[in-house]
């Protein structure tokens, strides 16, 4: 049960309402979120404010991912019975206090706080909103799933845009003595502490208009000329509807599980690590020729190929279906790997190209799935079954951190890394996305066993 002004029905849209509404709603939520992909700005600050390596600050990453998957695939159903609105609050007032139980572990010394804080509650706020418009977004554009999931789910990515800049200005302002020009120059704890205090308000005063604003369509309703069967004549697209319960049964569930694994892995190990990556990479005996401020440009660049390649490539699975456009993800993204790990070093240009182009695939892949999944299992569960298909998520978030910076461990100290200590890591990655493309390969259309009896998905979804 939810409060009646958060109940599904008070957000019905009404007569001539424009579904061109509903992405900035979304947006307004899944770009505070985003800001997930921004902790490398502050990752140096925390290691030397807590004197710790950079393996155990990774775990703060690490456990929000984690919680992301695990909340999503909890709460799926919950957030279909109740509907984006209810989703959208719940999500801020966690992502909100997580921020702020956060500023209370940096501001006492206690890591095991920020854990806590950023990582288990920011995390439940992670997945709940993440998932919050995913299926009333499909609702509304069934003639391009692809396309209006990407046009949401871009916001995730791109979040980092806003907040890398924002967090190092930021910093600057509560500590005098920071320079982000100067690649030397590091933070302390207490301007770290003030800028998780100032994210958490302001996310949440951002996270609140998407949840007043977001509508689901009434019962029935399909846009202006839509035809169903066009859709379901392509290839992999039914127009059956499968269950939550009985989608984790299907091979195919488990084999997208594998292929989001993976790329959300590879992608994962440079999105965690991309500030000092760049600085790494073009490193001179104990001098980066990449400021501070350049890195964290870099982290914004990325964020825009993140966000770029979550509607451009989803807007093109529309197009030529979902496995074909998971081939390129996959396939291309592990040449591209290997390029990145043996010739990365040799020009700047060269490697903010491979990895802007590899983090493209990472984001199209996120926003992609929705859709990938509709078409095997209809849109009866959809939410629900992409919730749970997001604990590859929690893994992936666990495993790429840990492959990235036990590698960097072993081979040196935050600070005094090249590119060559780089290169276990990203070759690592290389196997796992030939395992991911593999196991695209493999999706065959799911068997009518696990098929619901005929009925109305709308009408089925509308009733929870």
């Amino acid at each position: 049960m939810v409060p009646s002004f958060l109940a599904r029905e008070r957000t019905v849209a009404g007569t001539g309402y424009s579904r061109w509404l509903i992405p900035p709603a979304a947006l307004a939520v899944h770009l505070c979120i985003g800001q997930v992909y921004a902790t490398s700005v502050y990752k140096t600050a925390l290691v030397q404010h807590f004197d710790a390596s950079l393996t155990a600050v990774g775990v703060i990453f690490s456990i929000a991912i984690v919680m992301l998957g695990l909340s999503a695939a909890v709460a799926g159903t919950w957030v279909d019975t109740n509907g984006p609105r209810a989703a959208m609050f719940v999500s801020a007032c966690f992502w909100s206090v997580g921020f702020l139980v956060g500023a209370v572990g940096i501001g006492t010394g206690h890591l095991w706080l920020v854990y806590l804080g950023y990582g288990f509650i920011g995390g439940i706020g992670l997945g709940i909103g993440y998932i919050s418009p995913v299926s009333t977004l499909i609702k509304w554009f069934p003639d391009r799933p692809g396309l209006a999931t990407g046009m949401a789910i871009m916001g995730f990515g791109g979040g980092a845009l806003i907040a890398s800049p924002l967090s190092a200005r930021l910093l600057g302002l509560y500590d005098a003595s920071y320079d982000a020009t100067d690649p030397t120059s590091v933070a302390d704890g207490h301007a770290v502490m003030l800028l998780f205090v100032t994210l958490g308000i302001v996310y949440f005063c951002f996270m609140m208009f998407g949840a007043v604003t977001v509508r689901v369509p009434a019962e029935g309703w399909k846009p202006e000329g839509f035809d169903p069967s066009q859709v379901a004549s392509r290839s992999l697209v039914t127009t059956a509807s499968v269950s939550a319960a009985n989608a984790i049964r299907t091979p195919q569930f488990w084999l997208l599980w594998t292929v989001l694994f993976c790329n959300v892995t590879a992608g994962i190990g440079i999105l965690e690590q991309a500030a000092p990556m760049i600085q790494d990479f073009f490193r001179d005996g104990s001098t980066s020729s990449v400021s501070a401020a350049a890195a964290a440009g870099f982290v914004g660049l990325l964020s825009i190929a993140n966000m770029t390649g979550r509607f451009v490539w989803s807007s093109t699975s529309d197009v030529i279906g979902r496995k074909p456009i998971y081939v390129l993800y996959l396939g291309v993204g592990l040449v591209l790997y290997v390029l990145l790990a043996l010739f990365g070093s040799s020009t700047t240009g060269l490697f903010v190209l491979l990895a802007a182009v590899i983090i493209s695939f990472y984001g199209g892949g996120f926003a992609t799935v929705p859709a990938y999944l509709r078409d095997l299992f209809g849109t009866f569960q959809v939410g629900a079954i992409h919730g749970r298909l997001l604990t590859a998520w929690s893994a992936a978030g666990v495993a790429g951190p840990l492959i990235v910076n036990k590698f960097l461990d072993a081979r040196g100290t935050p600070g005094e890394l090249v590119a060559a200590d780089y290169r276990p890591a990203l070759l690592t990655m290389v196997v796992l996305l030939a395992i991911g493309s593999v196991a695209n390969l493999l999706i065959r259309p799911v068997d009518s066993r696990f098929h619901e009896p005929e009925r109305d998905p709308q009408i089925e979804e509308a009733r929870g």
